[in-house]
């Protein structure tokens, strides 16, 4: 019985620890550094992106720094505290994307396991992409549907396709509808609304969280 009692007192203490929260002290800041002491341990130095035991420094002056944690943003001041519950296991899976000295969010996909630039276009009906991506990531687009579509540079031929698997971070999708353009344009991966409508969107400053919904 007493190996019994240890046994579940045990899996307690894994399931906590699964759950437990993040905490993060900020000791020190300085430009693009954070000085910090994450779960308690010995404070460390964070650089600009980097990232330790979940918590990813984004910016950072004598003033305030900002963190990802656990998926969640937040600035903190000299001395200040936060503490952010830890992910369960995602049935909904997030992603973080920050806004470019344009505004504009830019990163990287997958698609069919082929990694692709791409840029978030929520005026844009479908994801769209070149003929010379669609290639890369093994679509074979002309057994789309052959339709026109107007862009900057005129009217050109598309093909309505679908793609198996888009990989957002940790967030996949499966069969996302798609237009593949002839020629070099669009210039990287337009993610469009046949992607985004399938995901949550918030923002919170530069950041933009987003969210499987289905």
């Amino acid at each position: 019985m007493i190996w019994i009692k240890r046994l579940m007192y045990l899996s307690l203490l894994v399931v906590h620890s699964a759950v437990a929260d993040t905490q993060v002290n900020v000791v020190g800041l300085f430009t693009d550094k954070a000085v910090v002491m994450i779960n308690g341990a010995a404070p460390k130095t964070l650089s600009v992106g980097q990232t330790s035991d979940g918590v990813k420094l984004i910016s950072a002056n004598s003033n305030a720094a900002t963190f990802e944690i656990e998926g969640k943003t937040k600035q903190l001041s000299m001395g200040q505290a936060a503490s952010v519950a830890a992910s369960a296991a995602a049935s909904n899976p997030s992603v973080t994307l920050y806004a470019d000295a344009k505004g504009h969010f830019v990163a990287e996909c997958k698609i069919n396991g082929a990694a692709l630039k791409f840029l978030l276009d929520t005026g844009a009906t479908y994801v769209a992409l070149n003929s010379g991506d669609a290639k890369f990531a093994k679509i074979d687009y002309k057994r789309g549907r052959p339709i026109q579509v107007s862009t900057a540079n005129g009217v050109v031929t598309a093909y309505q396709v679908t793609i198996a698997h888009l990989k957002i971070g940790n967030i996949t999708l499966s069969q996302v509808e798609a237009n593949v353009l002839e020629g070099g344009s669009p210039s990287v991966v337009l993610l469009g609304m046949s992607a985004l409508n399938r995901l949550d969107m918030k923002r919170q400053d530069i950041a933009l969280t987003l969210t499987k919904k289905y």
